[in-house]
């Protein structure tokens, strides 16, 4: 395994474990569809958050390295995504960010973009 995805792998399951720690339940974890990958999914009561991780030295770094056409993938993916699993249809969707350093508290960044719907 590269070192890249280890380390992908790691930042994935601290940011589960850091969402659950805040109350939400992982519906899905690298879940690959015909229009690419979400890293998570989320639920805490009505809301679905499809989850972008990323992990970078710095927190800001992590930030930077969320692209727009990864905004325009993980849409794709979400539709697809709601398409299957009718039933999270009827809750309320967002877009977030887990960003993760090595060293400190990842930071959960809420509803970091929305679809334009």
């Amino acid at each position: 395994m590269s070192s890249n995805l280890a380390y992908g792998l790691s930042a994935e399951r601290v940011a589960a474990w850091w969402l659950q720690a805040k109350g939400y339940r992982i519906l899905a974890r690298r879940l690959k569809t015909p229009g690419g990958e979400i890293d998570l999914v989320a639920r805490r009561g009505k809301t679905v958050a499809v989850v972008e991780v990323k992990q970078r030295v710095t927190l800001d770094a992590a930030a930077g390295a969320i692209l727009t056409r990864q905004q325009h993938r993980l849409q794709q993916a979400a539709r697809f995504l709601l398409a299957q699993k009718p039933e999270l249809a009827q809750l309320t969707l967002r877009f977030d960010a887990m960003l993760v350093n090595r060293w400190g508290w990842p930071r959960h960044v809420v509803n970091v973009w929305n679809d334009g719907s």
